[in-house]
């Protein structure tokens, strides 16, 4: 059987789901994306959804906690975003029921466990796509190339030549959505930004730069949970570095770009695209990242990229020739605004791309 044909002038019900929790219980970049893409499909006229995982912090966890036990449906739903989130203790356990509730006639899922989701429902009545979002395989729960009646969107071209190679699927590329307005600052130019000082997101590097230009100021701004050996390490690193200022995690973007002259990413693992590039060049803010994964799609001419383990006078290198020379900034801030401005990044143009992709007929048959 083919998935079922969708009429061009009909709005869609779309659902997204992965076994990560969403806002507000957890930030990332999949979930900043997805709440951006959401918005602008409702905008269109689309009736769009969440699923998502539940913890059991704050208000939510304490709400949904009370629900399950009284409906005992096994999820529960809030409208507090504007638009209808359901959540569960283990998300891809309801995948079908949610997709069946809510009448999708699409499901797209991603970010955590989105193979278990998709075998989970029936794709001859709901048009099914995966959306590749980083390239550890651990997270897709199963195998991609097992899948029929499926089809692929990946974030960036990096992503969707890794799954070819691993699993032979194609994927269509859709950068992450970035509304600009969001993280558009005028900075004052201050300081090198680092985001997110955890081992995979370059650490060592960042800090061992830090000492190596002292007379630059740096700002390192906190992402993830850290394990008590990664924050000892961290404190102790931070300890020799009174060029280095230690800030908390935020959801307002902005205040963190705003004082930022150049955003630094050295990462040591594989980012899927580099969502942090992108919002910075939006306000024209170069970026000196790690040549690995996806960033280089991220960064493009908006920016200097080394090698992952390039000697730290390398890297100390690439950060003062900006820092210092007034010409070499300029011309990279343009390239950066540039690059932020290209067609592929523009939401409109996003939100075409994935509607037109969503409505395609899926041409795998199922076995």
């Amino acid at each position: 059987m083919h998935a079922p044909h969708l009429k061009t002038d009909k709005p869609l019900r779309i659902l997204f789901g992965s076994a990560h929790p969403y806002l507000p219980q957890m930030y990332g970049g999949a979930q900043s994306s997805t709440h951006e893409l959401v918005k602008r499909l409702r905008a269109r006229g689309h009736e769009v959804a969440v699923l998502g995982g539940l913890t059991g912090e704050g208000w939510l966890g304490l709400r949904g906690r009370v629900l399950l036990k009284l409906t005992g449906r096994g999820y529960v739903r809030d409208d507090a975003l504007g638009y209808p989130v359901f959540r569960a203790w283990f998300a891809e356990t309801v995948a079908r029921r949610v997709v069946q509730d809510f009448q999708a006639d699409v499901a797209v899922f991603q970010s955590r466990l989105p193979v278990p989701m998709a075998e989970a429902i029936d794709r001859d009545a709901t048009r099914t796509f995966i959306y590749l979002r980083n390239v550890e395989t651990e997270d897709l729960g199963g195998s991609l190339s097992t899948l029929t009646q499926t089809g692929f969107i990946a974030n960036s071209h990096f992503t969707a030549h890794r799954f070819a190679e691993t699993d032979g699927v194609r994927a269509e590329v859709i950068h992450p959505m970035i509304e600009a307005d969001k993280y558009r600052v005028t900075s004052t130019r201050q300081n090198v930004t680092f985001i997110n000082p955890h081992p995979h997101k370059g650490v060592d590097v960042a800090l061992q730069l830090a000492a190596a230009c002292p007379e630059i100021p740096f700002v390192f701004v906190r992402g993830w949970q850290l394990s008590p050996e990664q924050e000892e390490h961290l404190t102790a690193g931070l300890a020799a570095l009174p060029n280095v200022t230690l800030r908390p995690s935020t959801d307002d973007m902005r205040t963190v770009y705003r004082e930022a002259r150049i955003v630094l990413a050295p990462s040591q693992w594989e980012e899927a695209f580099g969502r942090i590039a992108a919002e910075a060049q939006v306000s024209g803010i170069p970026v000196v990242a790690s040549r690995t994964g996806g960033l280089p799609e991220a960064v493009g001419p908006g920016g200097v990229l080394l090698e992952k383990d390039a000697p730290i006078t390398d890297w100390a290198a690439a950060i003062r020739h900006l820092w210092h020379d007034p010409q070499a900034y300029d011309a990279a801030s343009r390239a950066a605004l540039d690059h932020a401005a290209r067609s592929e990044m523009v939401p409109d143009w996003q939100v075409d791309r994935l509607v037109d992709i969503l409505r395609t007929p899926i041409l795998q048959t199922s076995g």
